[in-house]
């Protein structure tokens, strides 16, 4: 031992020393110096099935960096890295809908509103939209504004250094993500008969082998990273129903989200952006396709009928809230029609624009942004907060989500929106 010392002490001044645990461990100097500088990586490395594996810092970080000035020149490994390793779960990552949050954040046009510590420096949606494998432009514009460590997606929910399988098949993997304003499965799930279950087996109230339903039982099952839903986030999808109220309605809802030309209803480029994200389900095949594996995960411990009749009316409720969100859009629209709601630059057209979020100037980073009316901003709220909530809700099987905190308050709105809307009209001498 004090020879193999000796040999690695000589070499450029640097300590090697071999750790005993519960087995060998590969590790070098990093282990040395980050003892001192981040204790918290070097214990989670100690514990990981790396370490067990001799999986050491330079295998993902590279060798270049051997001193606290040449810190930068340390590889923050990314997904391609992860994939030497880990092939498969990087193709079923690849291909699941968690490989789109980058793109997708990027294709919304209120992203490129926000403060960038928000979005490049992930306090805000780039803390969970950072997820997705992104071009080598995309990275290096991230690094040209200094952000370098939101590099990896697969660090999400298997949490660096310790990089824990059980960790992200725990349900609380995905609350970081899956909470709050828009998304709050989080909750719908921990609050619903489902949630109170998995955390009543946790707590030893429920038989071992008693049915606890968590997020990847029903959106990860097997272990698979290839993650879909049937109506996806927007929660708009085509083609068209044969319900003629609900068709008209749904193209009202592509209209605002700008898919759909307000004039000719023709499609517009965000279309192609939609596509390119997998943001929604555009055919009866693949929406199916969802549907039917649903219906299959459900039916691991619900018969088959039950399964069905409860989907069924989820979308059911979706199109009853659409007829709420349409006359909503309808109202704001008849405004930018007549007049009394300037369109916002930026705006696709002289219509209401639901992908513009509550973004107002006034801003050092946006002055030039024009304001949106506090209409819009009750209608954006409608859509984001509301609607997400009635449809999310009932499909997670949490009755206050799904009343309570969804269809009430899309009621609410719509009264708020009407009301407003009569009180400009009013105001201009245009009732």
């Amino acid at each position: 031992m004090n020879k193999m010392r000796n040999v690695f002490a000589g070499v450029g001044g640097a300590l090697a020393v071999l750790l005993i645990t519960t087995g060998a461990m590969a590790a070098d100097s990093c282990i040395d110096c980050h003892t001192k500088i981040s204790p918290g990586q070097v214990q989670d490395w100690k514990v990981s099935k790396h370490a067990e594996n001799d999986v050491s810092c330079s295998e993902c970080h590279g060798t270049k960096h051997q001193t606290a000035e040449d810190y930068k020149l340390a590889v923050l490994p990314d997904e391609a890295k992860c994939k030497e390793c880990h092939q498969e779960q990087y193709d079923s990552f690849a291909k699941g809908k968690h490989n789109f949050g980058w793109t997708s954040l990027n294709a919304i046009p209120a992203t490129h509103m926000a403060p960038d510590e928000l979005i490049e420096g992930g306090r805000g949606c780039g803390g969970c939209h950072n997820m997705g494998i992104k071009t080598k432009a995309q990275k290096k514009e991230q690094r040209d504004k200094g952000y370098r460590y939101q590099n990896n997606s697969c660090d999400e929910c298997h949490t660096r250094h310790s990089f824990s399988k059980k960790e992200a098949q725990s349900p609380r993997a995905c609350q970081q993500c899956h909470m709050g304003y828009d998304h709050p499965q989080w909750e719908m799930w921990s609050s619903s008969k489902h949630g109170e279950r998995w955390f009543a087996k946790q707590n030893g109230d429920l038989p071992e082998g008693a049915a606890a339903p968590t997020c990847q039982t029903c959106h990860l099952p097997d272990g698979t990273h290839e993650n879909h839903t049937a109506w996806g986030f927007l929660g708009v999808r085509l083609p068209l129903p044969d319900d003629a109220q609900a068709a008209a309605d749904r193209v009202t809802i592509l209209k605002a989200l700008g898919v759909l030309d307000p004039k000719t209803g023709q499609p517009t480029p965000i279309l192609d952006a939609v596509k390119a994200v997998d943001m929604a389900r555009l055919d009866q095949q693949s929406w199916q396709k969802e549907r039917d594996k649903m219906l299959k995960i459900c039916s691991q411990c619900h018969s088959s009928a039950y399964a069905k009749e409860q989907l069924d009316m989820g979308d059911s409720i979706m199109m009853k809230a659409d007829r709420l969100m349409a006359e909503a859009i309808t109202t704001v629209a008849g405004l930018y029609e007549d007049g009394l709601i300037k369109k916002p630059a930026g705006y696709p057209a002289n219509y209401p624009f639901l992908l513009m979020f509550m973004h107002t100037n006034g801003t050092a980073w946006n002055k030039d942004l024009d304001k949106l009316s506090y209409i819009d901003q009750v209608l954006v709220q409608m859509y984001m907060k509301h609607r997400m909530r009635a449809y999310q809700g009932f499909f997670h099987v949490n009755p206050d989500y799904a009343y309570w905190y969804g269809w009430n308050e899309m009621t609410k709105d719509l009264g708020e929106i009407k009301e407003l809307a009569r009180v400009m009209r009013a105001t201009a001498g245009k009732e």
